[in-house]
């Protein structure tokens, strides 16, 4: 990632700060992008995450202007079972800006967020088959806590597909008890 990329969250604050803010919307930058979530999200799916989450909503766009990727995330859980978290719920970068070590930096960014927010780890969905995608995570420090059976939907008449819930713990975690596998397969009516 070069000096000039920049960072940008969802309220309008360009990081580094120096630099001034943007004419257009977030919002408008994905939805253009056929290469971000595959049609995967609408607009209203969007400004939920960008009401609700706005720190958690993390773009990078080029110096040109065009969208090299996006990170959009949550925080969840409960506090008192030790399970409050961070949550990526996407993260997607252009082809021709892959491989430059962005989609590390997003994800380090939303790390530093769910550690300020008190999170015991950071968790995402992943399917077993994109195997390019576990094993970056992996590199990342996440580990597979669970597989989540029929995670992901087919709609072309394929088989319904298995998730990795992939986590990795956080300062927050000192005894790393969020991260300890489980045994068995969930289904997604199991997870909360």
């Amino acid at each position: 990632m070069s000096p000039a990329t920049r960072l940008v969250h969802p309220w309008w604050l360009w990081l580094p700060a120096q630099v001034a803010p943007r004419s257009h919307s977030i919002t408008s930058l994905i939805l253009e992008e056929d290469w971000s979530t595959e049609g995967k999200y609408g607009i209203p799916f969007y400004l939920q995450y960008l009401a609700h989450w706005p720190e958690y909503f993390i773009v990078a766009e080029a110096p040109g202007g065009e969208l090299m990727g996006y990170i959009m995330g949550k925080a969840e859980g409960s506090v008192a079972r030790e399970e409050w978290h961070g949550h990526v719920t996407a993260l997607s970068v252009a082809p021709e800006f892959r491989r430059l070590g962005l989609a590390a930096k997003l994800m380090e960014l939303l790390e530093e967020i769910s550690e300020r927010k008190g999170g015991f780890f950071v968790d995402l969905f992943v399917r077993v088959s994109n195997q390019v995608a576990v094993n970056m995570y992996k590199q990342l420090g996440y580990s597979v806590y669970r597989t989540v059976i029929e995670y992901y939907s087919a709609s072309n008449g394929e088989p319904d597909e298995d998730a990795y819930d992939m986590r990795k713990a956080l300062s927050r975690d000192t005894e790393k008890k969020s991260i300890i596998p489980l045994p068995h397969p969930v289904r997604p009516e199991d997870i909360e």
